[in-house]
């Protein structure tokens, strides 16, 4: 199980390098609908999707999965403001940032500083989820 994480890793890795997606700018161009835009983004986007539903159909064809015990649960279907919030947040660093999570961390090997930022805010974020809420007033 762990060689195929390790294989599917250095595939997505090789895919977004390939595709230029680490470099923030190409990202910042896909979002500048005003200047340069670049269409490039939308490409792996869409070629992402299309693997994806793909892949979707062949698995909802299988009684058990290949290299598990069990399929996982279906994801929730609510819309709350925590998914709304965190939409949110996601789309404004993407935007601000120009890397998305997966890239990112791609890009740390590259020793670019920003990606080093960029990881530490996210691991941040995902740390700061799992906290419990606290209440205002004193129990």
């Amino acid at each position: 199980m762990n060689l195929l994480a390790i294989i599917g890793g250095a595939l997505f890795g090789a895919g977004v390098c390939i595709s230029g997606m680490v470099r923030p700018s190409k990202v910042l161009g896909f979002l500048d609908f005003g200047g340069a835009f670049d269409a490039s983004l939308l490409l792996v986007m869409v070629s992402g999707l299309v693997v994806s539903m793909i892949t979707w159909r062949v698995v909802a064809k299988l009684r058990a999965p290949r290299f598990g015990t069990v399929f996982p649960p279906p994801a929730s279907k609510i819309i709350d403001l925590r998914l709304v919030g965190g939409a949110a947040i996601f789309g404004v660093g993407w935007g601000l940032s120009g890397y998305c999570p997966g890239p990112a961390v791609v890009s740390l090997v590259s020793g670019v500083p920003d990606a080093f930022v960029f990881c530490a805010a996210m691991a941040a974020g995902m740390f700061a989820i799992e906290l419990p809420a606290h209440s205002s007033r004193d129990d």
